[in-house]
C-alpha cells in the first residue's frame, strides 16, 4: 500500500485543473478553487484519500484569513496554507462579499500549494493564449484614452492596479490618478 506522500505525488503529477473562468479586462482564463476540487475528486477513492479546507481569522486589523488545504489517508495528513488579507475598501461589495472573495482566493492558493498547481501562467501578463512569441517580442504600450477610461472603471469596480500594470505601460500621471481612484473607492 502506498504511503500518503506517494499518493499525493501521484495526484500532483496527474491532476489537471481546467481554467473555467474568464477575466474580460485582462483577457485571460483562470481557475477557481472549485475547478481544483472538481479535478481532484476522481483521485479521492482511487488513492484512498480525502481533502478538506479549513479557514481561520488570524488577524483582525487588517482582517487576514489563513486557508489550509489538507489531504489525509485516515492516518496521516499533509497540509498547505495560504494567507490572504481582506480588502474592506473594495468598492461595490458588502463586508460578507469582501470576506467571501478573500476566502475564495485563499482556498484556491492553499489547494494550489498542496497540489503544486503553478498559476503563473494565469496572470494576464504572461498568458498569451498561444501568442507567447508575440508577447515576448512586443513591449507594453502606453494606454490610449479609451483604455485608460476602462482602467479607471476596472479600479472603481475593485480591480487591482497590478493587473493594469502587467498589460500596459502606465505613465506617472496616470498612475497617480489610478491610485487616487482606488483610494477614494
Amino acid at each position: 500500500m502506498k504511503n500518503l506522500n506517494k499518493k499525493l505525488a501521484v495526484i500532483q503529477t496527474e491532476l489537471k485543473a481546467k481554467k473555467s473562468s474568464y477575466n474580460s479586462f485582462g483577457k485571460y482564463y483562470f481557475r477557481k478553487a472549485e475547478d481544483i476540487l472538481e479535478a481532484v475528486k476522481p483521485f479521492l477513492i482511487r488513492e484512498g484519500v480525502s481533502v478538506r479546507l479549513d479557514e481561520e481569522l488570524v488577524h483582525d486589523a487588517p482582517p487576514t484569513l489563513k486557508s489550509t488545504a489538507i489531504i489525509s489517508d485516515g492516518e496521516n495528513s499533509i497540509t498547505a496554507t495560504a494567507i490572504v488579507g481582506v480588502d474592506l475598501q473594495q468598492k461595490g461589495m458588502q463586508t460578507a462579499q469582501q470576506f467571501g472573495a478573500a476566502s475564495s482566493y485563499g482556498k484556491k492558493y492553499a489547494l494550489g500549494n498542496l497540489f503544486l498547481i503553478d498559476d503563473t501562467a494565469d496572470a494576464d501578463s504572461t498568458n498569451g493564449h498561444g501568442k507567447a512569441s508575440q508577447l515576448v517580442n512586443k513591449a507594453k504600450g502606453e494606454m490610449n484614452n479609451e483604455q485608460y477610461q476602462k482602467a479607471v472603471e476596472f479600479i472603481k469596480n475593485g480591480g487591482a492596479i497590478s493587473a493594469i500594470e502587467s498589460k500596459y505601460k502606465i505613465l506617472p500621471a496616470q498612475m497617480l490618478k489610478l491610485q487616487q481612484t482606488k483610494d477614494n473607492g
